[in-house]
């Protein structure tokens, strides 16, 4: 009996105890499958964690999210301005299908649902969703959908999206969950990598900024310091173009001097106002402007086609106390990241050390420039009290010893002499006059001064320095009011060679002879269109016309452009001079 209750009772006290290995086994293969997952996830944390390249964090982001949470397709959107993505990673989409698809998403449909409402969102089928827009042809099909926000600090940086659950299934709560926790440590990892490269960035603006002062300051050619700041600032920012353009006194325009990068031709040598355009915004702004697209910008509506195939644009204005001497323009291909607010921030302090650098080469060049009037100074008294004395008192002489000369043509040769010796006389107290200019005005009355000074404006718009050569009794014999006639020829000459000539080279003569006064600029440029505006040049004859005179333009010795203004000097008052 005893046997029988044996035999009775262990098959059912073995049924009870195979259920519960059997959910035992269940169970630690779900502990072990939680375990290698919790590894996976700590892995993942681990790896973005160690990155310091922001984008290949960005990258290691959305490639562990993917395989944590065994999804075919994931992507990483990074927020820009005005609620739209600004940049688009994705991983699962071969190259084939990615130009097949086309541009990438920029937030509008489902994925712009969690730029709005940053909330995770897992959905069975996401074409049912009301803000789904569908997919553009050739994309591959999407059901599930899992979607998280990253944040860094207090603000949504972008977010994790992923779908299609590998093996037909939904992504459940823990899915969720590990993503979720992901993105938080995802969050750290880019905001260890923005400031590192915030800090990195700073360093590189601020060795650009050393090294462009210490050689502005040891001598180096502006022209050729200006072209290694564009340079940097364009590398250092990541820009295609890097424009300065630079203010002109003296008519408020800004002149494109300098030009780098793709397309830089359309933006070099150029006269632009400050109205409608990106330069002209900032220096209205007094402060750093940026724009998505500065190719559709509303502020840009001077010449918008030099911008074709441009998105991101931003201007700074190169300032000191003073005023301010320019602004410095970067520019990205459309359908890049627009420019960053800790991107731009150093920016400022590298413009703002440009313009103090400028401010002093021109201090330094003032210097150097009263030194050479010093000098001018001692040439004049020692022309005035040697030279002039010694002349006048030859010129005495020989009046006194005609009269002991009969022979007709000796004394004729004497009489000559002495008119030789007085039109010397009158050259050298121009000379003297022209020295000693700057003393009776600090802007240089004279039209030596006036001239060479409108010439110098003109160097960083040409890109060379003009040759400027000055002949005859130029500040005694040329009334003011032909003088402020010269100068502004100059200047639409010179503005002409700019704009339209290409050229490498220029001369500048002004010579008074025989009562005439000829103003002369010659180039080595490409000669003058047959067909084009003619504005200026119309511009220099009437001024010509008015004053009697004529305007002469000639193709130049080897090729280029000469244009020859000249007017009458006789019959003027001396009330006029």
């Amino acid at each position: 009996m005893g046997g029988d209750v044996t035999q009775g009772v262990e098959p059912l006290a073995r049924l009870p105890l195979d259920d519960l290995l059997d959910e035992l086994q269940v169970r630690i293969a779900t502990v072990r499958k939680t375990r290698d997952r919790l590894h996976r996830l700590l892995g993942a944390v681990l790896s973005v964690g160690r990155g310091l390249d922001l984008p290949q964090v960005l990258r290691g982001i959305v490639e562990s999210a993917v395989v944590l949470v065994d999804a075919e397709y994931g992507a990483l959107g990074v927020i820009g301005g005005g609620d739209r993505l600004s940049e688009f990673l994705p991983v699962g989409i071969s190259d084939d299908v990615h130009r097949r698809i086309g541009d990438l998403p920029s937030g509008h449909g489902l994925l712009g649902e969690l730029i709005r409402h940053p909330e995770p969102l897992r959905l069975r089928e996401l074409s049912e969703h009301p803000a789904s827009y569908g997919f553009p042809p050739g994309h591959p099909p999407m059901h599930t959908f899992l979607g998280v926000p990253i944040r860094v600090r207090d603000s949504v940086f972008g977010n994790l999206y992923l779908t299609e659950k590998r093996g037909g299934g939904e992504f459940d709560a823990e899915d969720q969950s590990v993503l979720s926790t992901l993105a938080v440590a995802a969050g750290v990892a880019i905001e260890n990598a923005r400031l590192y490269e915030e800090a990195r960035l700073r360093q590189r603006w601020l060795e650009a900024s050393a090294k462009f002062t210490g050689d502005l300051l040891s001598g180096t050619p502006e022209a050729e310091v200006l072209e290694a700041m564009v340079e940097q600032a364009r590398q250092i920012s990541s820009a295609e173009l890097g424009v300065v353009d630079l203010m002109v006194e003296s008519t408020g325009e800004l002149h494109a001097v300098l030009a780098l990068g793709e397309g830089a031709e359309a933006h070099r040598g150029g006269i632009l106002p400050t109205e409608g355009t990106m330069a002209g915004a900032a220096i209205r702004a007094g402060a750093l402007v940026t724009t998505e697209d500065v190719s559709r910008d509303p502020r840009v509506t001077h010449a918008p086609e030099r911008f074709k195939g441009f998105g991101p644009a931003v201007a700074v204005p190169m300032g000191t106390r003073d005023g301010v001497r320019g602004v410095l323009l970067l520019a990205r291909r459309a359908g890049r990241p627009p420019f960053s607010d800790w991107e731009t921030e150093p920016l400022v302090g590298f413009a703002g050390q440009a313009a103090l650098a400028l401010e002093l080469t021109d201090r330094r060049r003032d210097a150097e420039h009263m030194s050479v009037l010093a000098d001018r100074d001692r040439i004049a008294r020692d022309l005035h009290d040697l030279a002039i004395q010694r002349l006048f008192a030859t010129g005495m002489t020989l009046q006194s010893a005609q009269r002991f000369v009969q022979h007709p043509e000796a004394a004729d040769r004497l009489r000559r002499a002495v008119d030789d010796l007085d039109t010397t006389i009158k050259i050298i107290r121009s000379t003297v006059f022209g020295l000693r200019d700057h003393e009776g005005s600090h802007s240089g009355s004279g039209l030596r001064m006036r001239a060479a000074k409108t010439v110098e404006e003109y160097v960083q718009v040409l890109g060379f320095t003009p040759g400027l050569r000055m002949e005859g009794l130029i500040d005694t014999d040329v009334p003011r009011t032909v003088a402020d006639e010269v100068v502004a020829v100059l200047g639409e000459a010179l503005s002409n060679t700019a704009r339209h000539a290409r050229a490498h080279a220029a001369e500048v003569s002004l010579a008074v002879k025989e009562g005439r006064l000829t103003v002369t600029v010659t180039d080595d440029g490409v000669g003058v269109a047959e067909e084009g505006p003619r504005s200026g040049l119309r511009n220099l004859a009437e001024r010509a016309a008015g004053l009697d005179g004529a305007l002469a333009l000639s193709v130049a010795d080897g090729g280029g452009t000469r244009l020859e203004w000249t007017v009458p000097l006789r019959n003027r008052t001396n009330g006029e001079r």
